[in-house]
């Protein structure tokens, strides 16, 4: 079994910037790949940002050029740096592993972008 806790979500005005981590029970390193998901309000979860083993990254169109997924060895997290940020991008924010087909999901954190 594998915990995952996210931090970092807020209340940030449109163009400002937050940043999420995820922290996993064991080694960012010792899953296949991570990645940041969200769900809004009455739509379904959608992959945000998604990192390799090797690194290999890919990003939804909607946040390109303005979110950067990363892993940290120093703090063991998966991190998701989101500047420009728009109120469409308001929801709530899931980190998720792949254990090598055995998937973890966090619990969510609120990412809320509003004046």
């Amino acid at each position: 079994q594998v915990q995952l806790v996210e931090s970092g979500g807020g209340l940030v005005q449109p163009g400002g910037s937050l940043r999420l981590s995820c922290a996993p029970s064991r080694s960012i390193f010792s899953f296949n790949a991570a990645g940041w998901y969200r769900q809004a309000p009455g739509k379904e979860r959608e992959l945000v940002a998604h990192i390799t083993k090797p690194g290999r990254t890919n990003y939804a169109d909607s946040v390109k050029g303005r979110f950067t997924i990363s892993r940290d060895i120093a703090t063991n997290t998966v991190d998701l740096q989101m500047n420009s940020l728009k109120s469409e991008d308001t929801a709530v924010y899931y980190c998720n592993v792949d254990n090598y087909g055995l998937v973890y999901w966090g619990q969510g954190t609120q990412v809320t972008v509003s004046s």
